[in-house]
């Protein structure tokens, strides 16, 4: 085999991450999967030298010390193989001596659990470059002080004093030790704003709001902030970190977000009264694309719904969703809160068959995923255009998120007001959908080169559920699916779409491009990098666009407390 078909073998069995963090990180959660408990490699533990008369020089000598004295005993070893070795070829002969227990294509290789004869054994098979202990193992508390390695240019985030289960039901808190914390990742959250100054939205040095960006589209709207309170409801369930409140502060890391280290984008739609139209979310849609790469914006939440049913192929607030999808900004959408209605998931962003549409799981007071059911209120069934809805479940019942002081949300008298009233209890699928995004924003960190194509395989696909009644993701089983199938291969896009470019095709729509200027005065969010105003927030004249007031998708369509 010639030296450029070995590259090309070795490019194709191989994901783009590398560095010695990200592979401490496939193998620690390799075995976590695996064991059912994270263990991690602790450091200056056991390295016996090589027994007389050495051995295989692929072999690691603290293994053939335990095959000279203990061929029988267990060990957990990580195998490479040569380039020129398929993955298929490879796993057919680590079963052969073996239990796989972790895909490592980072390094071309297997993690393997099996005995110390079989792994000596495997060494001097010539397809193999290397053998190597995983090392002495303990549990994650780590009392020899270990330590996790950390993602580059990550940060760990403690989940000591979580007073929720949602994050432990997604599988998320293993991942924060790892430092795979959405960080750098930006996440639009299109809705009424965020307030971007409150403690759970600082950086983790608590030097500057992780909410870097301020876009003020309604306009109606007249202050950056969120006055009605549900944008930094769901902003909290992305992004959120508690651990970023003063250490004395009584509340310190109780409540934490699915990516806590997640930049955020407020794309605010709506004017102080949380009203908004299908245009308003357009232009907000449309502000993502165009700044997506200044922001790294990399996710989109809508936890909304237009308020009049239409096909995906002619709605324009669907069409504006796939455009956005085609320009490698993954789109999330909740459900929809119509329980099994006929037309539960007929509205337009949650009936396109590209987004990821997100229906909500009540946890049952456990943070076990597999007795999660689904809602009564949670939108499912069959779009107008024969598309089953919602393609992933996650929790949104009784969920705790960040209040917005002063806002509607606050002065609800509701009876949801939670944590001497800085904390907010809210059910629907406008908190189940937040989820998939902060898990979104998560899998980025670790596998930037993604499209949303290949992250909505990946969550959709069955082996990364840990609920065998629905699909609902397991963060872990999540990020080690390296090689993820691409979703949304044979979907026929919105007849608004030029299918060559990905951009909604304005000959054929009704609707006008917005003019976004810096903003200033009231509108501006003193916590953000930026911020924004839209100057021409209008239809063109004679435009058929349903202006209709869009819904944030609360149970019930209010605020609901369950306690």
């Amino acid at each position: 085999m010639t030296r450029s078909v070995q590259i090309v073998e070795r490019m194709r069995w191989m994901t783009a991450l590398a560095g010695a963090a990200v592979l401490a990180l496939a193998v620690g959660l390799a075995l976590a999967v695996s064991g059912g408990q994270l263990w991690t490699v602790v450091p200056g533990a056991s390295s016996a030298a090589a027994p007389a008369g050495g051995s295989s020089a692929a072999l690691d000598p603290r293994i053939a010390t335990l095959a000279a004295h203990r061929p029988s005993a267990n060990v957990q070893a990580i195998v490479q193989f040569n380039a020129p070795v398929s993955e298929a070829r490879a796993q057919t002969e680590a079963k052969a001596h073996g239990r796989i227990i972790g895909n490592l294509p980072i390094i071309h290789g297997l993690a393997i659990q099996t005995t110390a004869a079989q792994a000596r054994a495997l060494a001097a098979n010539p397809d193999v470059h290397a053998v190597s202990l995983n090392g002495t193992v303990t549990t994650q508390s780590m009392p020899f002080g270990g330590h996790l390695p950390m993602m580059p240019g990550g940060q760990g985030v403690s989940a000591d004093q979580l007073q929720t289960t949602y994050d432990q039901a997604l599988g998320v808190t293993p991942l924060w030790r790892f430092g795979v914390t959405g960080t750098g990742v930006g996440v639009a959250v299109i809705d009424t704003g965020i307030d971007g100054e409150l403690p759970d939205f600082t950086s983790a040095g608590r030097d500057h709001s992780r909410v870097i960006v301020s876009a003020v589209e309604n306009s109606q709207a007249t202050m950056a902030a969120d006055s009605y309170g549900h944008g930094t409801d769901v902003a909290g369930i992305i992004a959120g970190n508690g651990n970023n409140r003063p250490d004395t502060d009584p509340l310190h890391g109780q409540y934490v977000g699915v990516a806590p280290n997640a930049n955020l984008v407020s794309i605010k739609v709506a004017n102080e009264s949380g009203a908004t139209t299908v245009l308003d979310v357009i232009y907000g849609l449309q502000f993502a694309v165009e700044h997506q790469a200044q922001y790294n914006i990399r996710v989109v939440n809508l936890s909304l719904d237009s308020a009049t049913p239409q096909s995906y192929k002619t709605d324009p607030l669907d069409a504006a969703a796939e455009a956005t999808w085609l320009h490698g900004i993954v789109v999330v959408a909740a459900a929809g809160n119509r329980g099994s209605a006929p037309d539960a998931v007929q509205y337009s962003p949650a009936n396109d068959p590209y987004v990821i549409t997100v229906g909500g799981v009540d946890e049952n007071d456990t943070a076990t995923p597999g007795d999660d059911t689904i809602a009564s209120w949670s939108s499912q069934g069959t779009t107008q255009d024969g598309i089953h809805k919602p393609d992933v479940y996650a929790p949104g019942a009784h969920i705790v998120s960040v209040l917005a002081p002063n806002s509607d949300f606050a002065d609800s008298n509701c009876g949801c007001l939670v944590a001497n009233n800085q904390y907010i209890q809210t059910s629907g699928t406008s908190m189940a959908a937040p989820m998939i995004a902060g898990l979104v924003a998560d899998l980025l960190q670790v596998h930037p080169n993604w499209t949303p194509d290949q992250v909505k395989g990946d969550l959709t696909a069955a082996s990364v559920s840990d609920n065998s009644s629905l699909q609902e993701p397991n963060a872990i089983k999540a990020v080690l699916n390296w090689n993820p199938a691409a979703a949304d291969q044979s979907l026929t896009p919105s007849n608004l779409i030029n299918t060559t470019t990905g951009n909604v095709n304005y000959s054929l729509s009704t609707w006008s491009l917005a003019t976004w200027s810096r903003a200033n005065g009231a509108l501006r969010a003193g916590f953000a990098n930026s911020s924004y105003t839209c100057k021409t927030c209008s239809a063109v004249s004679g435009t058929t666009v349903n202006s209709s007031l869009g819904t944030w998708n609360l149970a019930l369509w209010s605020t609901v407390g369950m306690n």
